[in-house]
């Protein structure tokens, strides 16, 4: 406390100062940010809207205000900076501090309102139109943050603090500006693991498997309500707008009472309801009007506006259609969207549906495409560079590859057995050395000598299984936690370039190989050797999801490939997350300029 009382002191000294871009922090929190007070002058405030009780090392009970962005709102601080000068407050810890902060959040502090962004159909665009809406808002001042209560995905990120939310949650919380963003954006995370059957992650924590039935009967029924429910009103209250995400259809008529993911979802936020219909399909005018009739009238009256996205063509021909489908819904049509070409990430595999190839680079990068192929955007930096993927499932695509890559999987007993069985397995061994092999968590996993699986963790039953062999490493599959951390460090070899990513993996690795890189990471207390590698057999293997982020390794890696017509590493580097930031952009913009941006706001209850 007194350290924080002395930071305090400083910041009253100082002054008001706005949002301090000169701070090799900023923003630690959202962009646009006011950074007068990194240490809060009411801390430990108590008030629950803005924090909770957590139990500390010594089991005391310690004030958290972890996700209390309140403090770095320039209408707050610029009034606690006022009234400090209004009373001549010197030092941290001065009785008045309570009285200036009921004020202040008596001003400022309102509960945030909630848009829930439907879609006619799975793939209408509803996840980009929420990422869209983020930043636009987020571009008009507001602190937004972007929800889904559900998500079914193999494509998942890791938070700040070790937590696992879909990778389009991660992607919307960049869009709205957001550093950190937390487990609160997508509480429910369902990971397939068979047909029938999904690891649900609560809150970014692995919570059980469960079937389709009992999912259903048991877990939504009775904790999934209330889990929705609290986060929710946990987003509500730490930012203006939560733009919530629905999940398939909000008419799915045979679980309509038991999904979670759409109008419930909403009624539970008190959100009002924008559907997003994908005219690319066809039958666009039919898909509004049958996902709204479908829908009780306590519902319907939730939907405020339809947004036809993705089209190819001149809006003014489908405009009889628009003008005949408000009139007889009585919703107003908000805009058409048309279609827009970007670089962003997939969502989940359903992206890759009939993709046999993406980039059009002179390299080919080979990708070995399992069943359960997971965090498969952990390729998409390559496309920075002079590199085309080719997604690979027999032996015969790989030839005139110029390099492979393994990458993640949900199971990776079964999907390596996907590989013996197809003859991949064979094919990848046959060309070591031949160009560079790469393997991401379970394909790294693939890579070794032995895939111990005895006691059925990953297959089901139990069973011991040769790996590849282009390693001589051991993994065991036994009971252990899933490891859900994000790392940062350098490359052991080559320039010892800077790396970052995040690790989601059952089972652990014993290898004697060289290492890969050197960890000193988020979360990591010492240093620690982490993959393997074998530089004169072009052999690399590692643990870290987004490993090919950062140039160096993803240039490292590259400068082997020899394709016809030179390199393949481009002259000048491009950074992966700035082309991010201006694809975002370029969406947001395309959508702004469909939309009739007066209607949403008024949704929204906000005057132009």
């Amino acid at each position: 406390m007194d350290c924080i009382k002395k930071k305090v002191n400083e910041e009253l000294e100082r002054g008001w100062i706005g949002c301090n871009r000169d701070c090799e922090y900023n923003p630690c929190h959202f962009k646009g940010q006011d950074c007068t007070f990194c240490y809060c002058p009411f801390y430990p405030c108590g008030d629950t809207d803005l924090g909770n009780n957590i139990t500390g090392r010594r089991g005391n009970d310690i004030w958290s205000c972890t996700d209390c962005l309140f403090i770095h709102r320039t209408d707050v601080c610029r009034h606690i900076c006022s009234e400090v000068e209004r009373l001549g407050i010197t030092e941290a810890g001065d009785p008045r501090f309570k009285d200036i902060f009921r004020d202040v959040k008596e001003r400022f502090w309102r509960r945030g309102r909630a848009l829930m962004v439907v879609g006619a159909t799975s793939d209408a665009g509803k996840s980009l139109m929420v990422t869209a809406l983020c930043r636009i808002l987020l571009r008009r001042g507001y602190l937004v943050a972007p929800f889904k209560s559900q998500n079914m995905s193999l494509n998942s990120r890791v938070t700040m603090y070790g937590c696992e939310i879909a990778m389009i949650q991660e992607l919307q919380a960049r869009a709205a500006g957001l550093t950190n963003p937390d487990a609160h954006m997508n509480p429910i995370l369902l990971k397939p693991k068979g047909d029938t059957v999904s690891q649900v992650m609560v809150l970014g924590q692995p919570y059980g498997d469960y079937d389709v039935e009992h999912y259903y009967s048991d877990f939504v029924p009775g904790p999934g309500r209330e889990i929705v429910a609290e986060n929710i009103d946990f987003l509500k209250k730490r930012y203006d707008f939560v733009v919530m995400e629905g999940a398939g259809s909000p008419a799915e008529i045979n679980i309509y009472d038991v999904d979670i993911a759409n109008m419930r979802a909403a009624e539970i936020a008190d959100a009002d309801v924008v559907l997003v219909v994908n005219v690319e399909w066809g039958g666009s005018f039919a898909y509004a009007l049958g996902t709204v009739e479908l829908m009780p009238e306590c519902d319907r009256k939730r939907v405020k506006g339809i947004i036809l996205n993705n089209l190819r063509g001149n809006p003014a021909n489908i405009m009889p259609g628009v003008r005949e489908i408000e009139e007889r819904l009585g919703i107003p049509v908000l805009g058409i969207v048309p279609h827009t070409r970007l670089d962003l990430p997939g969502e989940d595999s359903q992206s890759l549906r009939g993709l046999r190839t993406k980039g059009d680079g002179r390299a080919v990068v080979g990708v070995i495409r399992y069943p359960r192929i997971a965090n498969f955007t952990d390729l998409d930096p390559l496309l920075l560079e002079d590199v085309t993927l080719r997604f690979v499932q027999t032996p015969e695509e790989l030839e005139g590859v110029d390099a492979v890559v393994l990458p993640g999987t949900k199971n990776t007993v079964v999907d390596y057995l996907w590989m013996r069985e197809t003859g991949l397995a064979d094919a990848v061994a046959a060309l070591r050395g031949r160009v560079p092999v790469m393997g991401i968590c379970g394909g790294y996993q693939m890579m070794g000598r032995v895939l111990d699986d005895s006691l059925g963790i990953e297959g089901g039953e139990p069973r011991v299984l040769d790996g590849i062999g282009l390693f001589d490493n051991r993994t065991v599959f036994g009971e252990y936690s899933k490891r859900i951390t994000q790392d940062s460090g350098h490359m052991a070899i080559g320039d010892g370039g800077e790396v970052t990513g995040y690790e989601l993996h059952m089972g652990v690795t014993e290898t004697s190989e060289k290492p890969l890189f050197r960890i000193d990471g988020f979360v990591a207390r010492e240093a620690w050797d982490e993959g393997s590698v074998r530089e004169d057999e072009m052999l690399f293997g590692t643990y870290l999801h987004g490993v090919f982020d950062r140039p160096s390794f993803r240039r490292h890696f590259l400068s082997l490939v020899r394709c016809e017509g030179g390199s393949a590493v481009r002259e000048e580097p491009r950074d992966y997350v700035q082309s991010i930031e201006e694809n975002l952009d370029k969406l947001a913009d395309a959508v702004e300029q469909s939309l009739d941006m007066d209607a949403l706001m008024g949704i929204l209850g906000v005057g132009q």
